[in-house]
């Protein structure tokens, strides 16, 4: 392999602005030995390979420009097998290629924090496809985990080992907050609530997420932008909120609540998005409306029924136009200074994207609710359904 340390010693020298002299001084060498070592004319004796690398505040493997592209090759690694997991949108359609892949990536790169995190995360959605979410009416009626079920998940309980080996190590950023994100769910779907508590002590609250923080770190336009950006993301988690407390009540609410705090959820987007621009927050909206004719079907209002499940049509429809435009922006005065996702990768991160709007059938409604049973004969027998259906498919 050929070395170009001697490339690297200059870059890192002009980069900091420092002489062969005041380097040679610090290494305890004369200023020609490091002209020599810059110009590839000879290398530094291994001995001194250290007080190099600690005089630049790097590491060996840096210096020698291994660490660099070992970096890329996880990053690529990672992000190949995450584009891939996600893929497996309720459906296993690579989820052993995806879990094999991150395996071997973990003995490539024994001990790496985002190898270990890829594989806890395609581990965390494996159960999910395999096996399915269940939930269970407890005897005051809400809504609770089928915890018995879950925890014979293998692959939740090891990603539950994985995630809390690496909180241990990894430090406070994305890939924490990720982590613990996954693992309170997991803690949440087996029933240790505890320990749930525990990791969540260590996250911040609402006020000192980034998205809040973000706010701070800018003035004039670009804290305009930071504000809309903060607001789109707390819609979003209210919205979240008022449909999964619809779904604990279960029992404790009334059918017209349910359809009402439903319909809350969908409008309180419109409190920011005045102009009807929900950018891609309109493949969330469409969800809540395939779970909102659940409801309404129950009701006896057979046409509210399918009316909304044209709405949940008409809103995915936006949504992938929002996703195939190159610089598309929300346009209401509050959130005009915000771009959305221009593709559908991106878009990945709103947590609610589906690759076309046929999946709106195929995981209809979406969320675990127990109602789901008393209407999935019913309203699918009905000939508005099918036509429903081909109408996604066009």
């Amino acid at each position: 392999m050929q070395l170009n340390i001697g490339t690297k010693i200059r870059e890192l020298r002009r980069k900091e602005k420092r002489t062969q002299e005041a380097l040679a001084d610090a290494l305890g060498v004369t200023s020609q030995a490091v002209s020599r070592w810059e110009s590839g004319g000879s290398y530094p004796d291994m001995e001194i390979i250290p007080s190099i690398a600690h005089y630049f505040g790097i590491s060996i493997d840096e210096l020698f420009g291994y660490d660099n592209e070992r970096t890329k090759a996880i990053d690529a690694l990672v992000s190949m097998i995450n584009d891939m997991n996600f893929k497996n949108n309720g459906v296993d359609i690579n989820i052993d290629e995806c879990i094999a892949l991150a395996r071997n990536a973990m003995i490539e790169y024994p001990g790496n924090e985002k190898i270990m995190l890829c594989l806890a995360s395609v581990l965390f959605n494996a159960g999910y496809v395999r096996y399915g979410e269940y939930h269970l009416i407890d005897e005051e009626g809400y809504n609770i985990h089928d915890i018995e079920r879950h925890r014979q998940y293998a692959e939740w309980k090891e990603a539950i080992s994985l995630y809390e080996k690496l909180l241990k190590t990894i430090e406070d950023g994305e890939y924490r907050h990720r982590a613990i994100r996954e693992l309170v769910q997991l803690y949440l779907n087996i029933g240790e609530h505890d320990r749930a508590l525990e990791v969540i002590q260590t996250a911040p609250d609402i006020y000192g997420s980034k998205e809040f923080l973000r706010a701070n770190a800018f003035d004039g336009k670009k804290r305009a932008e930071a504000y809309g950006e903060a607001l789109l993301k707390t819609v979003k988690a209210c919205s979240e909120l008022m449909v999964s407390n619809v779904i604990i009540y279960e029992k404790n609410m009334s059918l017209a609540d349910k359809i009402q705090n439903l319909q809350g959820a969908i409008d309180i987007f419109g409190l920011v998005c005045t102009d009807g621009n929900y950018g891609i927050h309109h493949s969330f909206i469409a969800r809540i409306y395939t779970l909102l004719s659940v409801y309404l079907w129950l009701d006896e209002n057979h046409d509210g029924a399918f009316e909304v499940l044209d709405k949940a049509h008409w809103h995915f429809n936006r949504f992938e136009e929002c996703c195939s435009l190159e610089d598309g922006s929300y346009t209401a005065p509050l959130v005009r200074l915000v771009q959305y996702e221009n593709n559908q990768a991106k878009a990945n991160d709103d947590s609610q994207l589906h690759t076309s709007a046929t999946s709106l059938a195929e995981d209809w409604p979406w969320w675990s609710v127990q109602d789901y049973s008393l209407v999935v004969d019913e309203i699918q027998a009905d000939p508005r359904w099918n036509e429903w259906v081909e109408r996604l498919k066009g």
